[in-house]
């Protein structure tokens, strides 16, 4: 894990977001936080070029519309051609059918390197990648121990399925490629009621992603063990300051920008499954 974070300190990945405007600001800093380097561009003369110049793609579509679907699309097949990772984070799939046809025909268009999203934003995804399997019961809604095994090998068959690494993030976090399962444990509760802690993640993913294109699985698992554990940094801060979300949000990206390979080594909560 301490040579992942460092290539991403040595290499500063650039990564072209097509993402929601909500938390665009603090998708940026994440970004920066971390290492890597931000460029928000979605119009459809703007993003070939723009993720030419990129080392990775991240799509979101959490505020999705019309317009920048065929960005998402153009940008992702000139990724794709180039070689370069690409992130989808289908926020809201299965919330509207808009949301869900989306996602399926993403998923249609674009090689994904990873898809991240809740335990019910995945099992739609999974719905279509036209697995012949169906979305096992035993995969609940919230990923619990006692579930933890069911869920690891419904994540490891979507992957197989997709060729993307799965990451399925909630209070256990469940990363998967199509051999492999880890969980991550590390965060906060209240990191929840912060508006774009799973959209600063995917940027998190990508730089990690890109600065260590041999390893990727091992990167995701590194990403996701990273902002959770600057999450319990700042929670500690501000329940010794007795302060509230809005410093959470702050102390987040403040830990992600000083956080060292020793530190992220020695308080990442990994396992395998």
């Amino acid at each position: 894990m301490k040579t992942i974070l460092e290539n991403v300190r040595k290499k500063t990945p650039l990564v072209h977001f097509i993402t929601n405007y909500v938390t665009v600001n603090d998708v940026a800093n994440m970004m920066l936080a971390c290492g890597g380097s931000p460029i928000m561009s979605d119009d459809q003369k703007d993003v070939e070029d723009i993720t030419s110049i990129c080392n990775a793609l991240v799509i979101n579509i959490g505020t999705l519309n019309e317009r920048s679907i065929e960005s998402m699309i153009l940008a992702g097949k000139k990724a794709n051609a180039l070689g370069h990772p690409v992130i989808l984070d289908p926020v809201g799939a299965g919330a509207s059918k808009f949301r869900t046809e989306t996602t399926f025909r993403l998923m249609k268009e674009i090689q994904f390197a990873v898809i991240r999203g809740n335990i019910s934003e995945i099992k739609t995804v999974y719905s279509g990648s036209g697995s012949t399997k169906g979305v096992d019961a035993d995969v609940a809604d919230t990923v619990t121990d006692d579930n933890l095994a069911d869920t690891a090998e419904f994540a490891k068959e979507l992957s197989k399925t997709t060729g993307a690494i799965i990451a399925i993030t909630g209070a256990i976090d469940v990363i998967a490629d199509a051999e492999h399962a880890y969980a991550t444990r590390n965060g906060v509760t209240d990191m929840s009621k912060i508006t774009g802690t799973g959209c600063m993640l995917d940027g998190v993913i990508a730089g990690y992603v890109a600065a260590n294109m041999e390893n990727p699985t091992n990167a995701v698992v590194a990403a996701i063990a990273a902002e959770g554990l600057c999450g319990e940094i700042a929670g500690a801060k501000v329940q010794a300051e007795g302060s509230g979300t809005s410093s959470l949000r702050m102390y987040l990206i403040d830990a992600m920008s000083r956080l060292d390979g020793e530190t992220l080594v020695h308080g990442a909560k990994v396992e395998e499954i």
